[in-house]
């Protein structure tokens, strides 16, 4: 390639423009080496990694005099907190607890405020410390439950629930209130005083007479009691199905029951409370009621194998007279009867004489021939 001086001049110039670039060239170069750190500083500089500085990593670098004050300064405390102050409820957890790992307790949930029927059962009518809700399968168990334990009489004397029942509170009041008002004085009647009632079922979840795929009984709702019977302080009992226990006093304890509670259900109903008295407090459609208890008298004490033997003041007994008797009877008082004549003879004289049929057969021979 040919070059000459002419076509260097117009690529590369020379002249006053030239001259002052070299000598802004050297003025930077001259900075530079008057900006360089000394030497402990460039050591200290060159000990680090060169991202350092863009990361943050290191000493922080003061930036002035405001800051270094800042730091001097010295924080306030607060006061101490007087003896007198009440002592401050923890709302959160220390930081202990969150450096070791444990959970944090949630706080209890407020119990829910109780009922009228459980403010009004109280100690001075029974014993029934409340349970909490029972849910289980097919709508069994219920809610404000109580654990029946002793009835209070209005004279302060208990009458105990053997095994203690677990009800409904309405159940519970009810049965309270028919001991104190109903069987007590009938006891008092009697001559004794009720001491215990003696519960053959409570609470059990089943269906109706434990058959399986039955409707749920009111046992499985804790809204019935088996009541099997009575003892008295002088260590009697009556049994609400004997047929010993005079009739009078199973009927008071029917009516009463029949009237204080829905359901009642004793011997006689469906067989299957021969042994037992059910009381409940189903809810049906006005007010509908169910009184199912037959009373049934005492057996004798030896049933008759025989029949009892006539008194005799019994007035005679017409006999009607056999047929035997009368036609020798009759044979003796009177006059040989003539033979009858003989039946069949006569039957067949007075039948009329048979027309013979011609022969068919003769006159069968008699075409063939």
């Amino acid at each position: 390639m040919n070059s000459s001086a002419q076509k260097a001049s117009r690529k590369w110039g020379y002249g006053p423009f030239r001259r002052t670039e070299a000598a802004m060239v050297t003025a930077v170069a001259v900075a530079l080496v008057l900006g360089m750190p000394s030497g402990p500083a460039m050591a200290a500089k060159a000990s680090r990694a060169p991202w350092d500085d863009l990361l943050r990593i290191g000493s922080p670098r003061e930036r002035g005099p405001a800051k270094a004050a800042s730091r001097q300064a010295v924080v306030p405390l607060p006061k101490p907190r007087p003896a007198e102050a009440p002592s401050a409820e923890r709302d959160e957890p220390d930081k202990e607890e969150r450096a070791n790992g444990k959970p944090e307790q949630q706080a209890a949930p407020a119990p829910p405020e109780p009922s009228a029927c459980r403010q009004a059962l109280t100690e001075a009518v029974a014993i029934a410390p409340s349970i909490p809700d029972i849910k289980g399968e097919g709508g069994c168990g219920g809610e404000d439950l109580v654990r029946l334990e002793a009835v209070v009489l209005p004279d302060k004397r208990r009458v105990s629930v053997k095994p203690a029942a677990i009800l409904r509170c309405k159940m519970a009041s009810a049965l309270a209130d028919w001991v104190r008002s109903d069987i007590a004085p009938l006891a008092e009647r009697v001559g004794s005083a009720v001491s215990e009632i003696d519960n053959f079922d409570s609470f059990e979840c089943r269906g109706r007479n434990r058959i399986v795929g039955a409707k749920l009984s009111e046992h499985g709702r804790a809204n019935a009691l088996d009541v099997r019977a009575f003892k008295f302080a002088d260590g009697s009992h009556v049994s609400l199905t004997d047929r010993t226990v005079p009739r009078g006093v199973r009927e008071s304890v029917l009516r009463s029951a029949c009237t204080r509670f829905s359901t009642v259900l004793g011997p006689g109903s469906d067989g299957y409370h021969e042994d037992h008295i059910h009381l409940d407090l189903t809810e049906r459609r006005n007010n509908y009621r169910i009184c199912q208890w037959d009373v049934w008298d005492p057996l004798p004490p030896k049933p008759p194998l025989l029949p009892a033997e006539r008194p005799d003041e019994a007035p005679p007994r017409e006999v009607a007279a056999r047929p035997d008797d009368a036609k020798s009877n009759g044979k003796h008082g009177a006059e040989p009867e003539a033979e009858k004549p003989n039946l069949e003879t006569t039957e067949e004289e007075a039948e009329p004489p048979k027309e013979e049929k011609p022969a068919k057969k003769k006159r069968r021979q008699n075409r063939r021939s």
